[in-house]
């Protein structure tokens, strides 16, 4: 049995693992303490979260969307998923032209959604004012939280190994093939990688008894330019996610935090009501192009890392796109895309 050695615990190497494991591969992930993954908001959203100018990252999104659909929750608890459908709205003018832009570029890509002057019809919660969005029925949402303890336990179920983090591709070298997945910490790994860490602060706010109920779809908003958006929970709702450069400091700041409650607050007002419950702050693992580092670096490494902002979405695409690279059958150019600088 060919042995695979996974660096990274994050979502991006347990999908990898399992789906390593369940080809026959002897696996073992070598994880440290919760990056990203435990800080995400867990949106499956190519629609709401495209913009002009990525049509190669909207492709790469609605298809990895489809294989959350076709198998990808198979062995993790139905509960996971949150949301059924997003609902993005814009609080001024300005908001509502960016809106409608990015609209006009889905409708164009061959991807409409459906465009509302009625924003608190479709969500009677928003605030008063707000009128202008657009709805993508397809969209999901996931517990982050989880989803990453699922996949571990069906990993083990698998019989995935773990290990303890490692420092150099040399402390991995009894395994036949290596796949560094390990986020912002890919380069210290392999010199060159153009990976770079981008901070976010994301909230957990905890409904209460007598508290407005919980918004039962995705809302994303515009907000006076900046983007925020509220992720419901079992519990309540998540609250993300500002951006932002500032090295690799994980400390929550005041300001991105007020930003994120003033306009949480704006666009659900009865989120005031609510309790705060966690604030965090984590690094995405952001490439030039915000297109993942996905493929063969030399004869026994492979890299996948470098998803930003979409690794959930993008699991199950890098999870098959290793896997066909395992099998010496790699994905079309079409639909696979390794940065070219990390050849």
């Amino acid at each position: 049995m060919p042995a695979l050695a996974v660096i990274g615990g994050g979502v991006i190497g347990l999908s990898v693992a399992r789906r390593a494991a369940a080809d026959g591969w002897a696996v073992r992930v070598h994880r440290a303490e919760p990056g990203a993954s435990w800080v995400a908001g867990g949106m499956l959203a190519p629609h709401s979260e495209g913009w002009p100018g990525e049509e190669r990252l909207l492709r790469l999104g609605l298809a990895s969307l489809e294989l959350w659909k076709q198998g990808f929750l198979d062995g993790l608890p139905p509960e996971v998923v949150t949301a059924r459908e997003s609902l993005v709205v814009a609080v001024d003018r300005a908001d509502a032209a960016d809106l409608k832009t990015v609209g006009e570029w889905l409708s164009a890509q061959g991807h409409p959604v459906t465009l509302t002057n009625a924003a608190r019809d479709v969500e009677p919660l928003l605030a008063q004012g707000i009128r202008h969005g657009f709805v993508a029925e397809t969209e999901l949402a996931v517990d982050n939280r989880a989803v990453v303890e699922a996949l571990a336990a069906h990993c083990e179920r698998l019989g995935v190994q773990w290990a303890p983090a490692v420092g150099d591709l040399t402390e991995t070298h009894s395994a036949d093939v290596t796949v560094i997945a390990n986020g912002i910490d890919a380069p210290s790994l392999w010199p060159g990688l153009p990976i770079r860490p981008v901070k976010g602060e994301v909230l957990r706010l905890r409904w209460r008894r007598g508290c407005m109920p919980l918004p039962q779809r995705v809302i994303r908003a515009r907000v006076h330019g900046r983007q925020v958006y509220m992720v419901p929970r079992e519990d309540g709702v998540v609250v993300g996610a500002t951006q932002y450069e500032h090295g690799r400091d994980t400390a929550p700041a005041v300001t991105g935090v007020r930003e994120l409650l003033d306009d949480a607050c704006a666009v659900l007002p009865g989120l005031g009501e609510y309790e705060f419950a966690e604030c965090s702050a984590g690094l995405r693992p952001m490439t030039t192009d915000n297109l993942p580092l996905v493929g063969r670096l030399d004869a026994r490494t492979l890299v996948a890392a470098g998803h930003g902002r979409s690794g959930f979405l993008l699991a199950p695409w890098t999870a098959e796109a290793i896997a066909a690279e395992l099998r010496g059958e790699p994905l079309p150019e079409t639909a696979y895309m390794a940065g070219a600088s990390a050849r």
